[in-house]
């Protein structure tokens, strides 16, 4: 029965409904405005009733509700920055941006986390969260922060939500779909990572000598460059670009020169990048092993992969660099021309160098002989090499020639250039027969045109199967870590799971299924639920309620028959829990408080939820709880969690609730 001053508040909230719900239906569902950047590269829909600002601080559009701009209300907000050579081509999903977002919850005072994932589709990554936490101790506002963090082509965005924790019915939903919303159009910004690049048709050579003070001395700094191969033409020059003397030079897929020193320091050196377009260059943090006593990198290339080769002038050590991750690895560390049968011919004590190489698109390393020019082969993949050299007509008899190239022409012909001790030859592999081309001394060639194919689409990666759920068990009202916690999670019953000293837990998993967990604490109600596991790594912490009058605790999943107050049988779970606490608490007195959504007519919806309330309490009566420990109150739609606005926030509201009223 309810008490009269139950039936005062029915006919009040009654009265309050019928007025918020004519306000409600006097105005038409809104429709989502489009903000576009600049180049129409990224777009986000945000509701049309709140303003926006752009370029402001930093930012490069802030939308928030309201007519003043009050960011402590709600606002959301969209940066745009281009990463820094050494991050672009760091994924957010390998390179820990899930651990760094839990980082910085943690470190936020009264932090609760909801929900942090990842995920890696191809063309771009991110990291998605949902939190919440208070700058200042209750009874001050929380702060509800819903964004995502994405890379994308060597660009990071990030478009988040923050409002206060009250306002989530008013505007939580429409801060979710705005960060939602954000995507790519089909005119995407020029990729800046390597693997979006597209290597140009210019070829480079480093210049042996130089003309200084009227003489000719040595230079091996000045780099050479050809427009679209044509090499007959006069090159661009640039002058004294390389910081040391080199032998070696590779043209990346990003149009950039890599060299390394020519010393033969026998320790690890640093590869040298340098911009012709901007003629800037500076140190990666690539570096190279020893090269051994006495030897010195002579040569580089580039592969169909886009990945660089550099080599020893004894041919005794190639390694591949991937600028793709910035690995470094040792192909060989002994010649493979030892076991071909004319080795004796180029490998005794006096003989030239014959470590100055080229590749093609079918994995073979095209190797010349500085003495006589003669070419040889070797399988790269199988390091097997080719049991004949190759001699070549139309060369000059002097030594000096330095380094081999396979180059697309103006033509889009395959060519083979070659650098000899006074000029630059193109080869006819067919007919075995060079053919001067232009005067100049170079000491090696770098040019990647010969693989430049238009790249297909990514495919996403084939999502992991594997998942883990990482978090904390806090009290539900201090925010606080509760360390003494018990918590057992998995299959079944679960097993126990070690909380830290902060009350952090981890749990590896399989994607795809669902399991069991319950966390519990002496003075606090049990939680007791399930988890799917989804593929990858997730965060999401546990709140336990203190039991203390005041609390108030959803029923999750407690349902009934639409628009009626007949239970469904999956309730059943849920208040068979409310009964065994009730039972282990013989003190325990409650409130259930029943809660719809604002569909109908107010004063209908509040006799539902009274009838639902009613359903409740003559359940838990009839498994034993004395009907005098439970008091009920329906609300109707008077005080909804979440926007009204659309269906899958309505149904949020839909809710029945307990109040803890005693405890003795």
């Amino acid at each position: 029965m309810f008490t009269s001053e139950l039936l005062f508040m029915k006919a009040f909230l009654t009265l309050v409904l019928a007025v918020l719900t004519m306000a409600l239906h006097a105005q038409p569902a809104p429709t989502g405005a489009v903000y576009t950047d600049a180049g129409g590269h990224y777009r986000l829909t945000y509701p049309p009733a709140w303003k926006v600002r752009k370029n402001v601080n930093g930012v490069e559009a802030t939308f928030y509700a309201g007519e003043a701009f009050r960011p402590t209300l709600a606002v959301a907000t969209l940066t745009m920055q281009v990463l820094p050579d050494a991050q672009k081509e760091l994924s957010l999903t390998v390179y820990g941006g899930e651990d760094s977002v839990w980082r910085s919850v943690q470190r936020l005072p009264q932090s609760q986390v909801l929900r942090i994932d990842q995920r890696d589709l191809g063309r771009y990554n991110e990291v998605r969260y949902d939190y919440t936490y208070a700058a200042a101790p209750a009874p001050a506002s929380r702060t509800h922060v819903v964004g995502r963090w994405v890379r994308r082509g060597g660009y990071e965005f990030r478009v988040e939500y923050r409002g206060e924790a009250r306002q989530d019915s008013a505007y939580l939903a429409q801060g979710q779909q705005l960060v939602d919303s954000f995507g790519f159009t089909s005119n995407p910004l020029p990729g800046r990572r390597y693997a979006d690049q597209i290597c140009d048709n210019k070829l480079y050579g480093i210049a042996a000598m130089r003309y200084h003070n009227g003489q000719w001395e040595d230079d091996c700094r000045t780099i050479h460059e050809f427009s679209s191969n044509r090499l007959t033409d006069a090159p661009i020059i640039h002058r004294q670009v390389l910081p040391f003397q080199s032998y070696a030079l590779a043209k990346g897929f990003d149009n950039y020169l890599y060299s390394v020193t020519k010393a033969p320091t026998d320790t690890p050196e640093l590869v040298y990048r340098y911009n012709p377009a901007t003629r800037k260059g500076s140190y990666t943090s690539w570096k190279l092993p020893a090269q051994g006593q006495d030897v010195c990198w002579i040569s580089a290339a580039t592969d169909e992969r886009g990945d660089l080769y550099f080599i020893t002038s004894d041919a005794n050590k190639l390694v591949k660099v991937s600028p793709y991750d910035g690995s470094v690895k040792v192909i060989w560390a002994t010649d493979p021309l030892q076991k071909a049968p004319f080795y004796p011919l180029i490998g005794y004590e006096s003989a030239g160098s014959h470590g100055n190489f080229c590749l093609d698109d079918a994995n073979t390393m095209y190797l010349v002989y500085s003495t006589d020019g003669a070419l040889m082969k070797v399988n790269l993949s199988t390091q097997q090499p080719n049991p004949e050299m190759m001699a070549l007509s139309g060369l000059p008899k002097r030594g000096g020639y330095s380094d081999l190239l396979m180059q697309n022409d103006e033509r889009g012909q395959r060519r083979m250039y070659l650098a000899g001790p006074t000029a630059v030859y193109k080869v006819d592999l067919a007919r075995r027969q060079a053919t001067r081309v232009r005067k100049g001394t170079y000491t090696d060639l770098a040019g990647c045109n010969l693989f430049s194919v238009v790249r297909t689409k990514e495919a996403p990666p084939v999502p992991p199967t594997t998942a883990s759920w990482r978090g904390r068990v806090l009290n539900a009202t201090t925010y606080q870590p509760l360390p003494q916690a018990q918590l057992r999670l998995g299959e079944g019953f679960g097993k126990a799971v070690r909380l830290s000293p902060q009350g952090t837990f981890s749990y590896p998993a399989k994607a795809g299924l669902t399991y069991s967990y319950r966390a519990q604490l002496s003075g606090y109600i049990v939680v007791d639920s399930t988890w799917t596991a989804g593929p990858g790594p997730f965060v999401r912490d546990i709140l336990l309620r203190p039991l203390s009058v005041g609390t108030t605790v959803q029923l999750n999943n407690v349902q009934f028959e639409q628009g009626q107050a007949l239970l469904l049988p999956s309730s059943f779970a849920a208040l068979d829990k409310l009964v065994s606490l009730m039972s282990e608490n013989p003190g325990l007195t409650i409130e259930l408080r029943g809660h719809t959504d604002n569909v109908g007519p107010p004063e209908k919806n509040v006799v539902l939820s009274e009838q639902r309330v009613s359903a409740v309490k003559a359940y838990l009566v009839g498994h034993g709880i004395a009907e005098a420990r439970i008091t009920g109150i329906g609300f109707g739609g008077a005080q909804p969690m979440a926007s009204n606005s659309q269906e899958f926030t309505r149904r949020l509201n839909r809710r029945v609730e307990f109040r803890i009223t005693g405890l003795q």
